[in-house]
């Protein structure tokens, strides 16, 4: 492995679609640089989540950023939707090149 990797951390979140624009934006608030969405089916404890349905797809946000940010973004999550939602949300440590593009950010209202 090249040492010109970075530790960075990778935040995954499997929820019902109709998250999707309120854990973006709050992420971006809090101050990721960025995200990506995508589509998820599967089963598990809820059963199968196929996707036929608009209203009962799933999908998979993944944010990349520092341990500062994960941290206040995994509180979020926690505190404010798994009560209410059907979610799961896991984080990896990984490596990234040019580290310089998941740097913290700071949020939008202190800027």
């Amino acid at each position: 492995m090249t040492s010109r990797l970075s530790v960075r951390k990778l935040i995954t979140v499997i929820c019902e679609s109709c998250l999707e624009e309120t854990i973006t934006t709050a992420a971006k608030e809090i101050g990721a640089s960025g995200y990506t969405v995508s589509d998820a089916r599967g089963s598990g404890a809820h059963g199968l989540r196929d996707g036929s349905w608009p209203e009962n797809a799933n999908i998979r946000i993944e944010i990349l950023c520092d341990e500062v940010i994960a941290t206040r973004i995994l509180d979020l999550i926690l505190d404010t939707y798994y009560s209410h939602y059907t979610l799961v949300t896991f984080v990896t440590d990984v490596g990234v090149l040019r580290p310089e593009k998941f740097q913290h950010r700071a949020p939008s209202h202190e800027r």
